[in-house]
């Protein structure tokens, strides 16, 4: 059975062990004039009637698991920010967006059809930073821009509320995802310390740790959650310690999962991950590379 939570305007449904990946959690907002949907978890093909008949649905961004329930809602306005909204429109979009290569984005796509219930929306519309949406009764909605997980990546805020959904700013023990082409480890350690500056008191993520309702707590989860970065970072150099690596076996090795998780995306996800921990790494003089592909330190 899954678990609600509601405060004023702002229901959560939440998924299967708090949104736990593959599920995710579901932000209803609503007034006496339209009802809003966060993004689309597949916990939205199980809550019917309050989900079905959605007037709009704003995705803080785009992937799979945060569309599984648009093929339910196709009168239902869909927005995205403008830096993810070709990802939502067609499979070429969202193709260029993920970065992969033919044969894994062939494979992955038969699999966000099977168990994602994957469909575009070429109807889908852009938003900007900072965009507000009035859905009145007071009840207000702003987008702020955090990229880093993808370009376009946001939280949606209801100010009226004091609630944020930060989406896959999700305070997981794996921690912070940056493997697709529209990823950027420079701009999720940037998003990490704004996100602290969000002026609410309610945080809602899309996976696993659901709602939080205390500052102190939700500090503590981004602390943990932020010093992935870093550990990854201090791994990636004992991994050069023992003398120059080529970026294969680097990703055979493993820096972001654990070895024996399998998954279509995983070398290609690790090989982008990797490459941005180097590229890092070498601004900061740290490392090096020696030949094309084979870094030291």
């Amino acid at each position: 059975m899954d678990s609600l939570w509601q405060r004023g305007a702002v229901t959560v449904h939440l998924g299967e062990k708090s949104g736990k990946y593959p599920e995710g959690n579901q932000v209803l907002v609503s007034s006496s004039q339209m009802r809003v949907a966060f993004d689309t978890p597949l916990v939205a093909n199980r809550i019917g009637a309050d989900f079905d008949g959605v007037d709009l649905i704003i995705l803080g961004h785009v992937h799979e698991d945060h569309m599984a329930g648009l093929h339910r809602v196709p009168h239902a306005k869909v927005q995205v920010h403008e830096a993810d909204l070709a990802a939502a429109q067609s499979w070429d979009g969202l193709a260029a967006h993920y970065g992969y290569t033919a044969p894994v984005l062939l494979a992955l796509k038969q699999k966000i059809e099977r168990e994602f219930h994957y469909t575009a929306r070429p109807d889908a519309t852009a938003y900007q930073d900072g965009q507000v949406w009035d859905l009145g009764d007071g009840v207000r909605i702003r987008a702020q821009h955090l990229p880093g997980h993808t370009s376009g990546h946001c939280a949606l805020v209801i100010e009226s509320e004091g609630v944020a959904f930060i989406g896959d700013i999700d305070l997981t023990s794996f921690g912070p995802y940056y493997g697709d082409a529209t990823s950027s480890l420079s701009a999720f350690r940037q998003t990490l310390e704004e996100v602290k500056q969000l002026d609410v008191h309610t945080w809602i993520t899309s996976h696993h740790r659901g709602v939080l309702t205390d500052r102190e707590t939700f500090l503590s989860h981004l602390a943990r959650y932020s010093a992935k970065v870093d550990e990854r970072r201090q791994r990636l150099l004992a991994m050069l310690a023992s003398g120059p690596r080529s970026l294969a076996s680097l990703v055979t090795e493993r820096l972001i999962y654990p070895p024996g998780y399998e998954e279509v995306y995983i070398e290609s996800a690790e090989q982008r991950s990797i490459q941005m921990h180097l590229d890092e790494l070498i601004a900061d003089g740290d490392a090096r590379q020696v030949e094309p592909g084979v870094f030291a330190l």
